[in-house]
């Protein structure tokens, strides 16, 4: 990847913060050499009980034969929950004496390290162990706070290793979250364009074409994949951190997460809640961009109704659907509540103002639609190859869809149909 000629391409002068990606069969023993050149005086290394067996001991062992300090922390959970608990862990135990935060994992052990390295000021550097999220190479942290699902200022890794030989060990279905995570760009990238115009907010088509190729390149080596074959994982991890880097030198999430990733973080927040049955990050955005690409293929056989629309924007019952929300979702509802006063997207004014720009420019919306997405059939297929397509619990899909408008101020699917007064009749869909 080279980091210079795609900071170029996307934004001129600015600088994603990364000095170094090192990928590719034995690049962990470049690990000390560029922990040098970073300036590094001493690690703070930190694992869990599982990413330490993969690779954390041989790291242990190269930061000893290169006498590099360290102090090694390791969660002793098996399985961590990106909330409050972890942060607050790492924390604790961090060594202030280390000028380096070294994570060993993928995950939520890679946004816990960006945000120890972040309140800390300590470099950050990520050997990675699966190539299973979009994070690597992001400055921001996908945690859960107060119930919420939100996404936290961090700091982006400066030195990132990709070892293929570690990568390529990851169980199946951390390989399968990757190439999930990679296939909803094909929503991201969609809603950016209609986002950007319907309500006119920034768009990047420099970031946007990268993503594509990135994408592409995971879809045609999707089948090696499941072989665990040398370029397949590297395309998936490549395109990953392409996406990273997009959404770094944008600003934005946008060139990587549209409404299928809300379908993630709000089955994640019931998870939170109720105890349900949650699955990797990146298998369920692969479900969600399936239903999202499914919904979009009922969009394109509407014709939008101007009356019919701002009728049912008159009917809505806001208190109605705060009490609805509370109960699918409970107390993580609430902070999606309380930015309607900030985000304002069911004012009537506001309401009639979008609803003109969406029905002089329908004809471009359903151009881009065309553009952006793939045929439904091949990507149906694509995940059913891949063992991606059951929905645990069909019967929620309806109220996922719709808490989905809620979740973040930005401009996707779910509020595209509000404000075309189809969002129950998509729900009837599902």
């Amino acid at each position: 990847m080279n980091l210079n000629e795609i900071e170029k391409r996307i934004s001129g002068d600015r600088s994603s913060g990364i000095k170094s990606v090192v990928t590719g069969s034995g690049a962990v023993y470049k690990l000390p050499s560029e922990l040098k050149k970073l300036g590094t005086k001493k690690v703070f290394l930190m694992a869990d009980v599982n990413t330490y067996a993969v690779a954390g001991e041989q790291v242990e062992t190269l930061l000893s034969a290169n006498e590099i300090p360290y102090t090694l922390y390791i969660f002793k959970e098996k399985a961590l929950t990106p909330d409050e608990h972890t942060v607050g862990s790492a924390v604790m135990h961090f060594d202030t004496s280390c000028d380096t935060v070294l994570t060993v994992g993928s995950g939520v052990l890679n946004d816990t390290g960006k945000i120890l390295a972040n309140v800390s000021g300590a470099h950050y550097a990520i050997v990675a162990t699966a190539p299973s999220m979009d994070g690597y190479a992001s400055a921001s942290s996908s945690m859960e706070m107060d119930g919420l699902k939100v996404s936290l200022p961090s700091k982006c890794a400066e030195l990132i290793i990709g070892d293929t030989d570690i990568l390529k060990t990851a169980p199946l279905s951390m390989l399968k979250a990757g190439l999930g995570d990679m296939l909803a760009k094909y929503i991201s990238i969609c809603e950016w364009r209609i986002g950007h115009l319907i309500t006119g907010e920034y768009y990047d088509e420099e970031a946007a074409a990268l993503v594509r190729e990135a994408l592409k390149k995971c879809t045609d080596n999707a089948e090696g994949l499941l072989k665990r074959e040398d370029a397949a994982i590297d395309a998936v991890f490549d395109g990953l951190l392409l996406c990273g880097v997009a959404m770094s030198l944008t600003g934005v999430s946008r060139p990587a997460s549209g409404m299928e990733h809300y379908f993630s973080h709000v089955w994640d927040m019931r998870g939170l809640e109720f105890g349900t049955e949650v699955e990797l990050h990146g298998i369920q955005c692969a479900k969600g961009t399936l239903i999202a690409r499914k919904l979009y293929e009922q969009v394109r056989n509407i014709k939008p109704d101007r009356e019919k629309a701002l009728q049912y924007g008159k009917d809505f019952d806001f208190t109605a659907w705060c009490e609805d929300l509370r109960g699918f979702l409970g107390k993580g509802a609430e902070s999606m509540i309380a930015a309607e006063a900030k985000d304002g997207k069911y004012d009537p004014e506001k309401h009639a103002a979008r609803l003109n720009v969406i029905h002089e420019n329908w004809e471009q919306i359903l151009k881009i639609i065309e553009e952006e997405l793939p045929k439904l059939n091949e990507l149906e297929q694509l995940l059913e190859h891949l063992e991606l397509t059951e929905i645990k619990d069909p019967s929620i899909l309806p109220m996922t869809f719709k808490a989905t408008k809620d979740i973040r101020d930005k401009y996707v699917l779910s509020r595209l149909a509000w404000d075309l007064g189809i969002i129950e009749e998509l729900c009837k869909t599902l």
